[in-house]
């Protein structure tokens, strides 16, 4: 197997095993030493306090405590860039910068930036660390932290594309530049601060106007390709590298899911959608932080577009004649249906804002995801959830339990999740990239930060809607 992102595992096997949970009979805390922890935030640590005393359970408690404050703990390194702060934040067991990735990280801290100074200067230098590395190359997925450096990441040391310096790999994935649109404007909606909306941030989403308008295809193929030599077939783009047919119908091409996985139908309808909410919102930054009308209006243009495309070439009929949202579709009226657990995914566009919570197209399409119409919705004795092609078959993505955790307000459904993200951690006290869904002991990745802070969000989340359920014994 070929290594990617996605298969750094806690042990040499494909699933690493680990003893059943039992080896922390007290709860110690995994977190690192105070003077070992990359950065702090009092704010962060307040809140930690405040949600623990409301937790009742007391595993899901200690697993809150190692979670919650992981990305910071372990996966920030600060600096300065032209006298103003740089944040390199990596994905974890990978030293390398993912624009979804970094993202994710840092949101479940955004409603207390007001607070910490500190934290303020941690997103502001992630704003500028994005901003520098999409003006690198805005078809790239993951960066360096030293701008002039080669890849050292041994699966893209040969791969056929048009590597820069600077770079770590180079998939070309529609969400790695909406998460940068959608961290700016929550940061602006929770500060009001236009510090970071300065020109190499506007550049930069030029940049990804720009590509999102080249990936449209409307006038030839574009300028990007991606080869590897791998024997999974997910690690390529088809045909020579350009990916699969597509009729340019103003939906935008994606090489890559957010799985790091090709596309098998070059429309992937989850990003799509993405798209167009993160134009919108870069849209509000543009005008409102950077007073660039200019931009705001190409990129409220380009977001009408392709929500004219999603409605027109979008959806899909079940076997069953229920209209759904589909995954991927060609323009050709070719379309697949399934759903992978990394968002964006279809049954994360309500979290992500891109639908209305009680929105019957999607409610229909979720459900439809956590049911045998997903080939990758799985259930057994450990529990039950999606994943997707990446880890293989039989293998759940904790992170689509807490996303559908985080799109309901079913206290049943819930509480279910909340129970098996609290089984199925092998005793570790972290969240994995996946669990085998009848063992539990064998999960991959030891260290996979998102996770963790999307797992934290939920918590956080619940102690403000529904404390009653943090409240119960599980």
């Amino acid at each position: 197997m070929t290594p990617t992102r996605r298969h750094f595992l806690a042990g040499s096997a494909a699933l690493a095993a680990t003893p059943a949970f039992g080896a922390t009979p007290d709860y110690a805390s995994k977190r690192p030493a105070l003077a070992d922890r990359r950065f702090t935030s009092p704010a962060v640590e307040r809140e930690l306090a405040r949600v623990s005393k409301q937790i009742a359970d007391p595993k899901l408690r200690w697993m809150f405590g190692n979670c919650y404050p992981n990305t910071l703990d372990t996966t920030v390194k600060m600096g300065t860039a032209d006298g103003q702060p740089d944040a390199f934040v990596i994905t974890g067991d990978i030293n390398a910068l993912w624009l979804r990735d970094s993202s994710a990280q840092v949101t479940p801290y955004l409603h207390l930036v007001k607070d910490d100074p500190r934290l303020g200067e941690l997103f502001r230098g992630l704003i500028a660390r994005q901003a520098r590395s999409i003006l690198i190359d805005p078809y790239a997925n993951a960066f360096m932290q030293d701008p002039a450096a080669k890849t050292d990441l041994s699966w893209s040391l040969k791969d056929q594309t048009e590597m820069k310096p600077g770079v770590a790999e180079r998939k070309w994935e529609i969400d790695s530049l909406c998460y940068p649109m959608r961290l700016a404007h929550g940061y602006w909606q929770a500060t009001r601060d236009p510090r970071p909306f300065d020109k190499t941030w506007a550049a930069a989403a030029r940049a990804s106007v720009r590509t999102f308008r080249e990936q449209q295809r409307k006038d030839g193929r574009g300028p990007y390709s991606f080869l590897r030599t791998s024997n999974r077939n997910t690690e390529m783009m088809p045909l020579e590298g350009w990916g699969n047919p597509m009729r340019p119908v103003r939906l935008i091409v994606s090489g890559f899911r957010p799985s790091d996985d090709a596309c098998q139908y070059p429309f992937l309808i989850p990003s799509n959608l993405f798209a167009v909410t993160a134009l919108r919102e870069m849209a509000r930054v543009a005008s409102e932080a950077a007073h660039d009308d200019a931009l705001a209006s190409d990129a409220t243009a380009l977001a009408a577009e392709v929500e004219a495309a999603l409605k027109q070439w979008g959806t899909m009929r079940l076997r069953d004649g229920r209209e759904v949202w589909a995954f991927e579709v060609d323009g050709f009226g070719n379309a697949l249906f399934m759903d992978d657990a990394n968002v964006p995914s279809l049954s994360g566009l309500g979290y992500l804002g891109c639908v209305a919570p009680d929105d019957a197209l999607w409610r229909r399409t979720e459900a439809a995801a956590w049911s045998e119409a997903n080939p990758y919705f799985f259930c057994g004795t450990a529990g039950e959830g999606i994943g997707g092609p990446h880890v293989g078959l039989g293998q759940i993505w904790p992170m689509s339990l807490i996303v559908r955790a985080l799109s309901t307000t079913d206290a049943g459904v819930i509480r279910t999740c909340l129970k098996t993200l609290r089984d199925t951690d092998a005793g570790t006290g972290f969240m994995h990239e996946t669990f085998d869904m009848n063992d539990p002991a064998k999960w991959t990745r030891h260290w996979f930060a998102w996770a963790n802070g999307l797992f934290g969000e939920l918590i956080v989340r619940l102690a403000r809607t529904n404390p009653a359920i943090l409240k119960e014994a599980l």
